[in-house]
Formats: C-alpha cells, sequence, structure tokens
C-alpha cells in the first residue's frame, strides 16, 4: 500500500522515525535502500541562532538523499518555526514535519516537542504559521496527550486537519509515558476515525506480525519504525514483504550485513569526518552486533578503538566469525523479534 503526502506518491506505507543521533543522512539512505518508504531527519532547532552550527547543518544535509527529502523542525515560537520552514525549503526540503511528539525533559522545558500538547492554541498558531510559509505539505508528529489524564489527540488531529497538515503521525502514548507501557492503538484508531487526511501508527512496532497488527487495529494508512530499526535496518523489507505476501524473508546473509555495515560506516565516516565519525559510529556497530554470538564482548572491545582503519577491520573480522554459525545470521532475540 502506497501513501500520498502532497504530491509525492511514495512507494510503500513502511516508515523509518526520526529519531535524534540516529536518523543522520547516511542511516536514512540506507533505510531506503533496504525498503523503507518514506524517513524524515533528526529534528532541527527552529532557533535561528542554531541553523548555521555544523550540527544543524549537518542534521538537515540531504545530498544525494532519495526523495521526497524530508526535515523535522522544533520549538515553541510561531514565527520562528515558519521561518525555519521557510529556511529548510530553500535548503531543498520538500516535506517540512513539526515535532510535537519527542518526550526529552530538555526538549520539553523549553516547552517545546510534546510539552506543545498542554496548549492548543499555540499549537493551532503553530501549525498555521508553518503551513502558511511555504508551499510544500507539512506533516505533524505528535502524542496522545500530555499524560493519561489530559489526553487531547482527536482535538489535536482536528485542529491539524483544518490547518492544512498533509498528515499525521501519532505515537500512541502520552508525554508522560516516555517508552514505557504500551501503546494505545485505540486512540490511533479513534484518530484515524476523525480525519479524512493519512494517518500513521507508531509506537512499539517490533516485527513484520506486529506492523500487520498494528494496521488492522488501527485503520492506519501506514507505521512508523523506530527503535526496532536501530542495527537491523533490513527491517523495513521484512515488515514490506511480510505485509504484502503474508510470508517471512529469511535472516540476511552474514556477507551481505557485512557489506551493508561496510557501506553504512565508510558513509558515516565521510559524513562527520574521522574523529567524530570514530566516535558516533560505536552505538551503531553495537546496535548491529548486539543480538549476535559474542557481539557484547566485540562492543566492548570495538569502543576502545580510535580510528577508521581499526573499526573497519574489527567489525569485518566480527562478520567473518560469524560464519560458524552458518552462512546466515543467527540472531539471539525474543521470539517477537525471531525472523521466521
Amino acid at each position: 500500500m502506497s501513501v500520498q503526502i502532497g504530491p509525492y506518491l511514495l512507494r510503500n506505507n513502511v516508515f523509518v522515525a526520526p529519531m535524534a543521533g540516529v536518523t543522520d543522512r547516511p542511516f536514512r539512505q540506507l533505510c531506503k535502500q533496504l525498503g523503507a518508504g518514506y524517513a524524515v531527519s533528526e529534528m532541527a532547532a527552529s532557533n535561528p541562532r542554531l541553523w548555521a552550527t555544523e550540527k544543524s547543518s549537518r542534521r538537515t544535509d540531504h545530498t544525494g538523499e532519495m526523495e521526497p527529502k524530508a526535515v523535522q523542525i522544533a520549538g515553541a515560537d510561531p514565527q520562528d518555526l515558519a521561518d525555519c520552514a521557510r529556511f529548510n525549503v530553500e535548503r531543498g526540503a520538500q516535506i517540512i514535519d513539526i515535532n510535537m511528539g519527542c518526550p526529552v525533559k530538555k526538549v520539553c522545558n523549553s516547552w517545546c516537542g510534546s510539552a506543545l500538547l498542554q496548549d492548543e492554541a499555540l499549537v493551532e498558531k503553530i501549525l498555521h504559521a508553518v503551513v502558511g510559509a511555504v508551499d510544500v505539505p507539512v506533516t505533524l508528529k505528535f502524542r496522545t496527550g500530555w499524560d493519561r489524564l489530559n489526553k487531547n489527540a482527536l482535538n489535536i488531529a482536528r485542529i491539524a486537519e483544518d490547518a492544512g497538515i498533509a498528515m499525521l503521525t501519532l505515537h500512541g502514548r502520552t508525554r508522560a509515558d516516555g517508552y514505557k507501557g504500551d501503546a494505545e492503538y485505540d486512540t490511533i484508531a479513534a484518530v484515524k476515525r476523525s480525519v479524512s487526511i493519512p494517518v500513521v501508527a507508531n509506537g512499539d512496532i517490533t516485527s513484520p506480525e506486529k506492523a500487520k497488527y498494528v494496521l488492522e487495529q488501527t485503520g492506519a494508512d501506514a507505521i512508523m519504525v523506530g527503535r526496532a530499526a536501530q542495527g537491523r535496518p533490513w527491517i523495513f523489507r521484512e515488515i514490506e514483504h511480510f505485509l504484502r505476501t503474508g510470508s517471512h524473508l529469511p535472516a540476511p546473509y552474514v556477507d551481505e550485513v557485512r557489506a551493508l555495515m561496510d557501506e553504512h560506516l565508510r558513509a558515516h565516516y565521510a559524513f562527520y569526518g574521522d574523529f567524530l565519525g570514530v566516535r558516533t559510529a560505536r552505538k551503531h556497530i553495537g546496535w548491529y552486533v548486539r543480538d549476535l554470538a559474542g557481539g557484547e564482548e566485540f562492543r566492548q572491545k570495538m569502543n576502545l578503538l580510535e580510528s577508521i582503519d581499526a573499526q573497519l577491520q574489527a567489525v569485518d573480522q566480527f562478520f567473518e566469525s560469524q560464519w560458524s554459525f552458518g552462512e546466515r545470521l543467527q540472531y539471539r532475540l525474543s521470539d517477537d523479534l525471531q525472523p521466521a
């Protein structure tokens, strides 16, 4: 199933969630290569004093990325957010996504992210300001409310649709929930019934079966995968294949993952430079190996390596060792994550 966002017909309905410190350009591009129909950048601050910083520039760098190129922006001031949207469109953004879902204290203490859900009047002003500022589709990612006693997803969804928002992504938890507890798929279903624009379900989608279940339970147009894609970017093709055929893809070949990791790491080093690249690559490497035999021991040793060549050689040797368990990766995961 495909989804339309403004003029863009996406190739499927399995999306990558924007994650700070994770969904940089190399990772987004890899996820798209491995079957994701859509990916959104890490959130960029709307404060104009931060636009020219190296961190912000990197977060909104889409050079060579598969279209459509989507930038997520975060802030609390309608004018700043409108200006930020324009700035990013001028730099090549084809879709603007507004963050009203981040539960992190540092973000919420600045009255950004999901903290905005406490002020529906401000939400309305922000959405109208951003939609009116650019001639590209504007989407919204949000949560079910501030806490379980103050859930207002239906109100926010109606405000968003009236403001001209092109698509809604709803994480089925309140800000107070963080990432704990079960996602509220009933709330996502209620939002889907209440609006005519596309709705994307987000939260706890960790396997092809769970993706199918969430789509059926919510009636959503698409699903968005976040943490489950860390170290397993091929989950997108696994989900897409299962939704289309009802059957599972086998686990990837050891040699394929070794090649993918080499490609990912080299793109990562080129993007961040040698010093920062080596350090920020460690988390990705750790995610790739965490569910494989010897993964934790390898991760601890790898974190001590200080050069690109040392990291690449270590990763290559680790995956060479996986051959002793078979030609395909042998996951050590819980049953709901274990590929058939």
